[in-house]
């Protein structure tokens, strides 16, 4: 598994600084940035970083988080509020779940994407709707909400262990690129369009949700192609 993490919109150089260091400490060579609102090389956002400022300086920008995770097979996205995130048939899962989840269905270049949101109000629904799995890190109800630089510390803790990178369950040999799962979802999409449905979105969004967590092989995909196709 190649893990990318994305970090949307931080504001705070601390919360910055500190994101750096944590991702250092587990091995992170480069930080994906979505619209940052604090300096990158702003004198707080130097000092918590202490001797990971490089990650910052060398961090990927990008304009949005569509382009931010549009080269990934996986987009994990992280959520304080669960409420928030269940919405729209989605499912929640804690962190061991998630792990178990990707030991079924990940292969060693399965691309995987790391989503932190911004530190003051996390994933935007519509960004929450991009992502094919959401995490939730159980803590004290009476103060829920970890600090993101916490939460991504939790994460790459279960996500680097090396009991999941030893047991890849997919053969990267059958796996379909991008180009042909995004071709079985136009196909798809094209059926829905054809048909009466109030909420196409949704329907468009759980197919996509699904294929994500059966990760189908290429000749499973070229078979559901075909099936689907007028």
């Amino acid at each position: 598994m190649i893990l990318k993490v994305v970090i949307v919109s931080p504001k705070y150089q601390n919360n910055l600084g500190y994101i750096a260091r944590v991702s250092k400490n587990f091995g992170i060579r480069q930080l994906h940035i979505v619209k940052p609102r604090a300096k990158l090389n702003g004198k707080d956002a130097i000092m918590y970083s202490k001797h990971a400022h490089e990650l910052i300086e060398g961090a990927k920008i990008y304009p949005d988080f569509r382009s931010a995770v549009k080269d990934c097979d996986i987009v994990v996205g992280t959520t304080g509020v669960m409420l928030k995130a269940k919405s729209d048939f989605r499912k929640v899962y804690l962190p061991d779940q998630l792990v178990s989840q990707l030991k079924k269905i990940a292969g060693k270049r399965t691309k995987v994407a790391l989503a932190i949101g911004r530190d003051d109000t996390g994933l935007s629904k519509e960004e929450m709707e991009m992502c094919d799995f959401l995490t939730f890190i159980s803590t004290n109800p009476e103060y829920p909400v970890l600090n993101v630089s916490h939460a991504l510390g939790i994460m790459l803790y279960v996500l680097t262990d090396k009991k999941l990178s030893q047991n890849f369950a997919l053969d990267d040999q059958n796996r379909p690129n991008k180009n042909e799962v995004e071709a079985l979802f136009k196909v798809f999409d094209r059926v829905i369009e054809k048909k009466r449905i109030r909420n196409r979105k949704t329907v468009k969004t759980t197919f996509r949700r699904i294929i994500a967590l059966a990760q189908p092989t290429l000749r499973e995909v070229h078979a559901l192609i075909t099936a689907l196709k007028e």
